[in-house]
């Protein structure tokens, strides 16, 4: 199995986050997709931060129950730190290959993960374009700590096959789609059936 690991608040999920997760599935020739619902993300306030189960909710209402899948994997395993869920989800699942999905937005605040060098070790990387991050990713101390392991785009399908750390920008429509935003509006955008 290959499997794309999108993690996130998912406060709420929204369709910003199918779509990347259904270029994902092409792009990287993925067998599924797991939204990977944060019980906590460490760098973000707590205040405006939905209930973890409502977050899960959302996520699931995106979720099609076999390519792309809604999890509380984190919140079961007590992690909040993406290094060590990834290498516990390496010892449970042996004979998966996983790739970390995110936005252009994580890139450029990637240096501040806890153990992101580690993370990058772990597993492969493929980042989507999200607007007004593309430069602030591609220009940040993660991308510029790592630019020896970037792989062209055209090598996303066998990025599983790199040893070592291995990292991948995907072309994609850029979508403005902000959780924060369908939040402060109080509408929420989770049309499954729109590409």
């Amino acid at each position: 199995m290959r499997i794309g690991l999108l993690g996130g608040s998912f406060n709420p999920a929204h369709e910003g986050h199918l779509q990347l997760a259904r270029r994902a599935l092409r792009s990287l020739r993925l067998d599924q997709v797991w939204l990977m619902v944060s019980p906590g993300n460490p760098l973000k306030p707590k205040a405006g931060m939905g209930p973890f189960r409502a977050r899960l909710a959302s996520a699931q209402r995106l979720s099609d129950g076999r390519h792309i899948l809604a999890t509380d994997i984190e919140f079961r395993l007590k992690q909040r730190y993406t290094a060590q869920t990834v290498a516990m989800l390496k010892q449970r699942f042996p004979n998966a290959s996983f790739v970390w999905l995110m936005g252009a937005d994580g890139l450029a605040q990637f240096s501040r993960w806890k153990n992101w060098r580690r993370l990058a070790r772990l597993v492969p990387i493929a980042v989507l374009p999200r607007p007004g991050s593309v430069t602030p990713a591609l220009h940040g101390a993660a991308a510029s700590a790592l630019r020896a392991q970037r792989r062209p785009s055209r090598e996303s399908p066998i990025l599983f096959r790199q040893k070592g750390s291995a990292w991948t920008f995907l072309s994609a429509p850029q979508n403005d789609i902000s959780a924060t935003a369908l939040r402060e509006s109080g509408r929420v955008c989770l049309d499954s059936d729109q590409e």
